[in-house]
């Protein structure tokens, strides 16, 4: 290997610990009290060890003397010197609980602190990062040990400062007997040191690489303990079949950790011998040197202990490097996860250039980021304040993604929408959603009180129970709420104590009033809102609404013609295009794609 090698070498490994001072001030920012706490013990339990090792050589220098002496006196000199040590142990040891206690403080605290920061950072995210598989594998790999990893550094920092005390203090001391010795005492704490660093950097490699199998591995464990999943992995007899892919990836995990684990233990045993023999003929060294007669019987008892303690110390040092190596490695997976760029949005707007013109599609076209095949190509449409807008189409057609679309979850690959005149992409992101109330289709089923699953639709009133009620009865979800043990605050789902289940119906009715908590917005979107209810309710939901949004645009998306001829106005999406627009009955006089879907539905009501 070649000079240049060698320091590109170095320079990777060295570069690796830009992350110590961030993790540093991270720890300090969460609580700088208990960072000072530690610093503090981290320095008195630094340099008692030598103090310690001192003493004994005192002490037993003070009994050889008082043994000679064997005057009634001369007793009282070497108890003088147990008495200080007694009391530099108790000092130690108390700034060693310290430390624990310290460090076991701020594990909790940063914990939390990391999870926030990780947490902060996803609901900052656009809707596509998280429908990147890639992006998923960061995220997992940033949330996996995230929270142990900063601590960690910081502790290993602290404890290399203190070993380094602590060699220095014992370097001092063996310096007397020979610098020899203190060059042997480092050098031979160097080869576990390479074994266990190189080591690391392998562990981590494995585990970045896992991140797709290890979201596989968790997946499963969903499947197979969650209660909306129970249903069909029960009837379907799945349960042998997730067992075995889950058994299947847990023994590659573990194959490659054995194997890791098995090189691991080996090279650190025989590189370990290497100390231990240097050790020992250091200790032959030191013996011949008091039999001769050149160094004292106290002098050997510390050198031996200095001798044995530093290449602990040394060997703790050099291992604390190659674990805040190893940990810088792990914080790079969080710091390029918190550092991942997030979508600007630069709108200001909170008025448009046209008050009372409503929502324009002009020319819109998307493109989901890794495929060729449009989306959307080419929509345009004018919805004015007080139309009903329905869409059509077949499942995949592209009408979640024009809505997508105008909730600003992603941004047109070409042509414009606007609102009051108004390009969607100036308004500031938060005035245009309070001015929206949508129900999607998969809707999140919150395993919150009623009351809180309604509040979810506009976060500021979400502890407004006149806002609850006043939701519940346009979304007519009113009567069945008043039937419930503890009506608005029923715990809803299995995953607490007391929770209820609602049925599909009572749950998409709590949906569509959590649509209505927002009683300012002029927007409603509708994304197959009543396909858990029967066609006599749904017709009798819309009507309702019909009297209820008579000055909002309301956006339906439903397989229903029964419903969708109610609308102002009809688009018909295939395949990404908008091929027919119109009212109900132009579309059925034209003849084309509704007339058939609508007549081949209405065949089946016969």
């Amino acid at each position: 290997m070649g000079i240049r090698s060698y320091k590109n070498v170095f320079g990777q490994f060295f570069a690796v610990f830009r992350y110590s001072g961030r993790a540093v001030h991270l720890v300090w920012t969460t609580n700088r009290k208990l960072m000072i706490v530690l610093a503090v013990f981290t320095l008195v339990a630094g340099l008692l060890p030598g103090v310690v090792a001192y003493l004994g050589k005192l002490i037993v220098d003070a009994v050889i003397v008082a043994n000679k002496n064997s005057t009634p006196g001369s007793i009282y000199h070497p108890l003088k010197f147990v008495a200080i040590e007694a009391v530099v142990v108790a000092i130690l040891a108390a700034s060693q609980r310290g430390l624990t206690v310290s460090q076991t403080l701020l594990r909790v605290q940063l914990g939390q602190r990391v999870n926030e920061l990780i947490l902060h950072k996803a609901l900052q995210l656009s809707l596509e990062q998280f429908e990147d598989a890639e992006f998923y594998d960061k995220m997992t790999n940033a949330r996996r040990e995230a929270s142990v990893r900063p601590l960690s550094l910081v502790n290993r920092t602290f404890g290399l400062i203190q070993n380094s005390l602590s060699l220095i203090t014992y370097g001092t001391l063996l310096l007397k007997f020979s610098i020899w010795a203190v060059i042997i005492l480092f050098m031979a704490a160097i080869p576990p040191f390479i074994a266990e660093t190189r080591f690391s950097g392998e562990a981590f490699r494995l585990f970045r690489g896992r991140a797709p199998e290890s979201r596989q591995h968790y997946y499963i464990e969903t499947l197979a303990a969650r209660e909306d999943f129970a249903k069909e992995v029960k009837l379907y007899q799945l349960g042998d079949f997730l067992q075995r892919r889950y058994r299947r990836i847990f023994e590659l995990f573990y194959r490659e950790d054995r194997d890791l684990t098995v090189k691991r233990g080996v090279w650190g045993y025989l590189l370990s011998l290497l100390s231990t023999g240097t050790f020992y003929l250091a200790y032959g060294w030191i013996v011949w040197e008091t039999v001769m007669g050149k160094i004292s019987l106290g002098d050997m008892t510390m050198y031996l202990t200095v001798f044995r303690q530093g290449q602990t110390t040394f060997a703790s040092a050099l291992t604390a490097v190659g674990g805040m190596y190893e940990d810088n490695l792990y914080l790079s997976n969080l710091y390029s996860f918190l550092e991942v760029e997030v979508p600007a949005c630069f709108g200001t707007a909170r008025v448009g250039l046209v008050p009372g013109d409503g929502i324009r599609f002009e020319d819109v076209s998307f493109i989901y980021p890794g495929r060729e095949q449009p989306a959307l190509s080419h929509i345009s449409l004018h919805l004015r304040p007080g139309e009903k807008l329905a869409i059509v189409g077949e499942n995949g057609s592209g009408k979640t993604t024009l809505i997508k679309l105008l909730t600003r979850l992603y941004h047109p690959t070409s042509g414009r929408i606007l609102l009051d005149g108004l390009d969607i992409q100036k308004w500031d992101v938060d005035v245009l959603r309070r001015r929206i109330g949508v129900i999607f289709q998969n809707f999140v089923r919150y395993q919150f009180t009623v009351g809180e699953n309604i509040g979810v639709g506009d976060v500021e009133y979400i502890d407004d129970s006149r806002q609850w009620q006043f939701a519940a009865q346009q979304g007519m979800s009113w009567d069945f709420i008043q039937e419930l043990p503890g009506q608005f605050n029923t715990q809803l789902g299995k995953w607490f104590k007391s929770g209820q289940e609602l049925s599909g119906g009572q749950w998409q009715k709590i949906a569509l009033s959590r649509a209505f908590m927002r009683r300012n917005a002029d927007i409603l979107i509708l994304d197959e809102p009543t396909s858990a209810i029967d066609p006599q309710a749904e017709y009798e939901i819309f009507e309702r609404l019909r009297l209820l949004t008579k000055r909002q645009m309301v956006i339906l998306i439903s397989h229903r013609f029964s419903t969708v001829r109610m609308a102002d106005k009809i688009a018909v999406i295939e395949s990404g295009k908008m091929i027919e627009y119109g009212t109900h009955q132009e579309l059925i006089n034209l003849g084309g794609r509704y007339a058939t879907l609508f007549a081949l539905q209405a065949a089946g009501y016969r």
